[in-house]
């Protein structure tokens, strides 16, 4: 099917435009009218979806159901997806019906809310298709709006606070990265990301103001997209927006942000810093290494100390995308594979764990742990969902959780076994973050009157958890699904990665004889 990608990204755009137009009033039955659209738009997305995982060829390492077409002012809209984005298109259509069905319960500005998700829907999708990297650079950036409203109108006390420092620590970053693009222009003379996969960038020294630039050119523009992916991952020590923006968001938005929005980082890493700037990437790579070795024990160490249930996940987040950032540059391919994995994996778990969050937080309107005690006595259907997640957050094996950890950790392990050593404690210390926090919440005795008379899960919220079982644990038991998707893209983008490398030493050696 021609323009499938773009029904896809711009499916949710269209309802939400439709939302904004025809949709008037806010009384009760205007607001159940806009959660019913965003739920069929979101829902229609995905089915639509299944189409490209069913065409898609896994054999074929290229981009597939590339669309082009000349845009404003001379720009090129092109749109593709390969082994490595096609699941990131799948993560996000899946995801977002059952955000929608997070935000049931919302009463204020319904319509706005719902449009606002719509549109950071198709912001993300287009992050995952655009392969122009100013359509790349649009969609990137887009995002930060509808997520700054998100928490800045339907958030916490402290809303304000954390919209901005969230906008600035995003956007400043994406502005060096803005600057090494148009330096990537000047240079390949084309925006084409295909193209400019196969550019060779240069890698020589260069010296700027007396001093020596290693990797040149390419050392410039690896820093400058790495300032831009880290704070989005978001890595430490750039990662101290993450927390407040969560506890400010409203679940859907935490959701979304977890599962979403913190895949941005690592796509960028898989779709540009590795592939385009593979000297560099070698060169800085110890750097990544002890950067993510550090967030693994550090924020791990600050969960144990949190008293807010949104916090001590959101530091957890930080800590499981240390892994991810450790299995990109370890630059084999149990490393890459299992950066991928633990990508989608963490999509399904964090989202999960946040909507636990949310559905407690909905009865008591309260996030702090000490308030609760006793659970499983009144909600025993809550307390084995969120055991569920809990052990996959744990990286139990039989949950996708454990096949990302094993996978980053074998990788890194054939680079450097002291990080790999290192954030191994990150598996102990996740179990004892987790498991502090469920006990304290869900065992016990049911002492606080205020819980007695809270009620279990109903089918609304069974039915946003179920899809979410089934895949951490299908993906525990059968990785393969994700896999083997993702395994012959990777494998090309190694064997590149390492080419290029060889081929940068042969020219160092030629350039000294």
């Amino acid at each position: 099917m021609d323009n499938l990608l773009s029904i896809i990204t711009f499916t949710p755009l269209i309802a939400a435009v439709i939302l904004g137009l025809f949709l008037r009033g806010d009384d009760a039955a205007a607001q159940k009218n806009a959660k019913w659209l965003a739920l069929i738009a979101t829902g229609a997305t995905f089915l639509v979806s299944l189409f490209v995982l069913v065409g898609f060829d896994p054999s074929d390492t290229g981009f597939q159901f590339v669309e082009e077409r000349q845009w404003l002012m001379g720009l090129t809209y092109k749109m593709g997806v390969d082994g490595i984005s096609v699941l990131f298109v799948m993560l996000t259509t899946f995801l977002m019906p059952i955000t929608i069905g997070a935000c049931w319960n919302v009463t204020h500005r319904v319509k706005e809310y719902m449009i606002m998700f719509l549109v950071l829907e198709t912001l993300m999708l287009g992050v995952f298709c655009a392969l122009d990297m100013i359509l790349f650079y649009l969609f990137f950036e887009g995002g930060l709006i509808p997520m700054f409203l998100i928490i800045g109108i339907w958030g916490g006390k402290e809303r304000i606070y954390a919209t901005f420092k969230f906008f600035l620590y995003t956007f400043l970053g994406s502005v060096l990265m803005l600057v090494a693009m148009v330096a990537m222009y000047i240079d390949a003379g084309t925006t084409d990301i295909p193209t400019l996969l196969t550019h060779q960038f240069s890698a020589g020294d260069i010296v700027i103001g007396g001093k020596t630039i290693v990797g040149g050119m390419q050392t410039l523009m690896w820093l400058a997209f790495f300032a831009s992916f880290a704070v989005k991952m978001p890595m430490w020590p750039v990662h101290t927006w993450l927390p407040d923006a969560h506890v400010q968001a409203p679940t859907a938005g935490s959701v979304v942000l977890a599962a979403i929005l913190l895949k941005m980082g690592g796509y960028g890493f898989l779709r540009f810093s590795l592939p385009m700037f593979p000297v560099a990437s070698d060169i800085w790579a110890p750097l990544v290494f002890w950067l993510s070795a550090i967030a693994i024990v550090y924020t791990s160490l600050v969960a144990l100390a949190q008293e807010d249930m949104k916090k001590l996940i959101a530091y957890s987040s930080v800590a499981h995308m240390g892994y991810v950032t450790m299995g990109v540059f370890a630059a084999n391919q149990q490393g890459v594979d299992g950066a991928i994995f633990q990508m989608i994996s963490h999509g399904f778990i964090s989202g999960a764990l946040f909507l636990c969050v949310g559905v407690i937080y909905d009865r008591m309107h309260t996030r702090e742990i000490d308030a609760y005690g006793g659970l499983v006595n009144r909600m025993p259907a809550y307390a084995l969902i969120f055991m569920l997640f809990t052990m996959a957050n744990v990286g139990l094996p039989g949950t996708s959780g454990f096949i990302g950890e094993f996978l980053t950790l074998a990788g890194i392990f054939q680079v450097n076994t002291w990080v790999a050593a290192v954030a191994a404690l990150g598996v102990i210390l996740s179990a004892g973050y987790a498991l502090w926090l469920y006990r304290r919440v869900v065992f016990g005795d049911l002492i606080k009157e205020s819980l007695r008379t809270i009620s279990d899960m109903g089918l609304r919220e069974r039915a946003m958890f179920a899809p979410l079982v089934a895949m951490t644990l299908l993906l525990g038991v059968y990785p393969a699904l994700v896999t083997d998707i993702i395994g012959p893209s990777v494998e090309a983008l190694i064997a590149n990665y390492e080419t290029a490398l060889i081929e940068a030493e042969a020219a160092v050696r030629l350039a000294q004889n």
